[in-house]
């Protein structure tokens, strides 16, 4: 069984708790099933019941709105900044750690952005898939792309830089599919522009958006996605090599999606970033087998085919993936579990790591 990968997610059961003994009115903790962050839950009326927000205001997502929702996230990407911060800076001096090089060309890509000012908010974007001056025209040279065009569903990453991507995918009528924030608790999300209206098409593009109007899926649906949008801190315009964050979330999506035959060697992976993004010094033979590689890169000012030669990652590669990690991502947990009660056969682990620490929701 072929398979990935990297990832974080944060346990937030214990605060959530803490928080709720708190409240006068509300006494009973929740449990993992009772709560999940994937459907924005709030309460109201009953001390006991805890509700969808499906369906519901707009204000009464995500503990009070979008604004609420946004300054929340925010704060724990602040959080999880800090601990990449930390873990990046020890292993950028440390000579003999494989991920090194990938850190000193990230920071670099990050303090030339924020020196030029060509970052946006949210700032600073180190430690982030940056956002840019010009995301917008990028994106819409994105969606000028054939390949955009002819797809019928399209998988984008949540950042910051590519909400002008999920707009235009939901105002060309087609199927949104974007993952949960950091993967928290759940998987994708299926945005319907059919069921969206002019009003609400905005909204539907963002993280509390997706969770108001969009469908979580699990590991068993039967999705086709046409088109990757991918997000990146650098790529090699002559490679199509690229590096991400850190975290390995979209290398994790991938591995997923094509466990779950969603897509396969020929679906295009496009990235949209600010020319001084692009970079030469990638060195692919240091690449490892789960790194994503870019077809398509667009950038404000132009759009460049890499023809990359470099091999795609064909799932997820359990081998590489430490305990720790899989205990942080519940939804690598639950398949792990399926394939060996279904094979009969214990999948391999990945080499024991210390992880930095994760984000907590303090709500």
């Amino acid at each position: 069984m072929d398979a990935i990968l990297f990832g974080g997610a944060s346990s937030a059961l214990t605060t959530i708790n803490n928080t709720c003994k708190s409240l006068s009115s509300f006494t009973l903790p929740l449990s993992r099933n009772q709560f999940t962050f994937n459907k924005y839950y709030y309460i109201r009326n009953s001390p006991h019941k805890v509700e969808s927000s499906r369906g519901k205001g707009r204000h009464d997502v995500a503990f009070g709105g979008e604004a609420a929702y946004e300054a929340e996230r925010l704060g724990l990407d602040a959080e999880a900044r800090k601990s990449m911060a930390e873990a990046s800076e020890r292993e950028a001096a440390d000579g003999t750690n494989p991920s090194a090089w990938k850190w000193a060309i990230r920071k670099r890509v990050w303090d030339t952005m924020e020196a030029n000012n060509v970052a946006r908010f949210p700032r600073p974007v180190h430690h982030r898939i940056p956002n840019f001056v010009g995301a917008s025209a990028a994106a819409n040279k994105l969606s000028e792309l054939d390949v955009f065009r002819a797809s019928k569903c399209v998988k984008v990453n949540p950042d910051s830089p590519q909400k002008q991507v999920r707009l235009l995918t939901l105002e060309g009528g087609k199927t949104l599919l974007t993952p949960q924030p950091r993967l928290r608790t759940g998987f994708f999300s299926i945005v319907e522009s059919h069921m969206l209206t002019p009003s609400t098409l905005n909204e539907a593009c963002t993280s509390v958006g997706v969770a108001k109007y969009g469908r979580p899926i699990g590991l068993d649906e039967k999705i086709k996605v046409d088109l990757i949008v991918i997000g990146s801190v650098a790529v090699d315009p002559n490679t199509g090599a690229r590096l991400g964050k850190g975290e390995g979330f979209a290398e994790l999506e991938y591995g997923m999606l094509r466990y779950m035959g969603a897509i396969d060697d020929s679906t295009p992976v496009v990235t949209s970033v600010h020319d001084q993004q692009l970079v030469d010094d990638i060195p692919v033979e240091k690449l490892l087998i789960h790194d994503v590689p870019v077809d398509i890169i667009c950038t404000p000012t132009q759009v460049i085919f890499t023809r990359t030669q470099i091999p795609k990652p064909q799932g997820i590669y359990w081998d590489k993936l430490s305990p720790e990690k899989l205990g942080q991502i519940r939804v690598l947990r639950e398949l792990k579990r399926k394939i060996e009660e279904e094979t009969g056969q214990k999948l391999p682990s990945g080499s024991s790591e210390k992880l930095p620490p994760t984000a907590q929701r303090r709500r």
